[in-house]
C-alpha cells in the first residue's frame, strides 16, 4: 500500500509546478498576499485566515509558516484537491479544510470560523465565478469580515481595452519563458496523469478524481471588481501588486 502522506506530497508539488506554467512569479504573488495577512493579523491575538477556492493548500502552507499564530481553514469544492491539503498539512498546524461551494446559501457558516474573520484570500479562484454568484460572494465577505478586515485576490484580471490585455498577455508570456516554465506540464495533463495514478486510486474515488472546473473565467476587470466591491460595503479597494495583467487587489472592510 502506497505512503498516502507521500504520494499526497508528491501531487501537490507537481500540482504547484503545473500552476507555474500559467503564473511564473507564482511564489512573489504569494509572498505578496503573506505581507498583508502578516500585517493584518501582526495586532490580533487569534487571527482566523480564510482561503477561498484552498485547492489542495498551496497558499494556505504559505500562510501558516508568515502567520503561525493565525487559525487558516481553506475551503474548496472538490474532495480531491482537500484530500491533498489535508495529507500534506504541517503538522499540529491550525489548518482546517471545508467542503463548499462559494456563493452558495449558508457557505459561510459552513466554513465554521465564526463571524469577524480578519482576512479573507484567494489566489487564481474567483475567475472561476459567474459575475452574479461573485457579487454574492463579495456581499457574504463584508458580512464574514470584521470591521478593519480584508479581501486580499490575486489572480490574471483584464483590461477593459483589448490592445492593452494582448500586451499584458505578452508582458506575462515573455516573463514564463526566461523563466522557464513553459514547459511545465499544464491543467489538463495534471489531472489526466492524477486521475491514472495507482497511488492517488488507492486514496480517491474515481468521482473524486474527476475535476469539478468548467468554462474558461469570467474575464473581469480590475475595475469591475472595485465596483462591485465598494457596493458590496468595502470602504478602500485597490491593487497593491501587478505584474502585466496578475493582480493582488486588497479590499477593506
Amino acid at each position: 500500500m502506497a505512503d498516502h502522506e507521500a504520494v499526497a506530497a508528491s501531487w501537490v508539488d507537481r500540482w504547484d509546478r503545473q500552476q507555474e506554467h500559467y503564473i511564473a512569479e507564482r511564489e512573489e504573488r504569494f509572498q505578496v498576499i503573506g505581507d498583508v495577512v502578516e500585517r493584518v493579523c501582526a495586532p490580533v491575538e487569534a487571527p482566523v485566515v480564510v482561503d477561498l477556492g484552498c485547492g489542495p493548500g498551496s497558499l494556505s502552507t504559505r500562510l501558516h509558516a508568515r502567520v503561525p499564530h493565525a487559525r487558516i481553514v481553506g475551503v474548496d469544492v472538490h474532495p480531491f484537491l482537500l484530500g491533498l491539503a489535508r495529507h500534506t498539512r504541517p503538522e499540529q498546524a491550525p489548518i482546517d479544510y471545508v467542503l463548499t461551494d462559494l456563493g452558495e446559501p449558508g457557505w459561510t457558516e459552513r466554513v465554521g470560523a465564526g463571524r469577524g474573520w480578519d482576512a479573507a484570500v484567494s489566489t487564481t479562484a474567483l475567475h472561476w465565478l459567474e459575475p452574479d454568484r461573485l457579487r454574492r460572494v463579495y456581499d457574504d465577505l463584508a458580512t464574514a469580515l470584521r470591521p478593519g478586515g480584508v479581501l486580499i485576490n490575486g489572480d490574471h484580471l483584464y483590461f477593459e481595452k483589448p490592445a492593452l490585455q494582448e500586451l499584458a498577455e505578452f508582458v506575462r508570456d515573455r516573463r514564463a519563458e526566461r523563466a522557464g516554465v513553459l514547459a511545465n506540464e499544464d491543467w489538463a495533463t495534471w489531472w489526466a496523469q492524477a486521475r491514472s495514478d495507482a497511488g492517488l486510486r488507492e486514496m480517491f474515488t474515481e468521482e473524486e478524481l474527476t475535476t469539478k472546473a468548467s468554462g474558461h473565467g469570467n474575464d473581469l476587470s480590475p475595475r469591475w471588481h472595485e465596483e462591485a466591491l465598494r457596493q458590496a460595503g468595502f470602504s478602500d479597494v485597490g491593487t497593491v501588486w501587478q505584474y502585466g495583467d496578475d493582480y493582488v487587489m486588497v479590499a477593506v472592510r
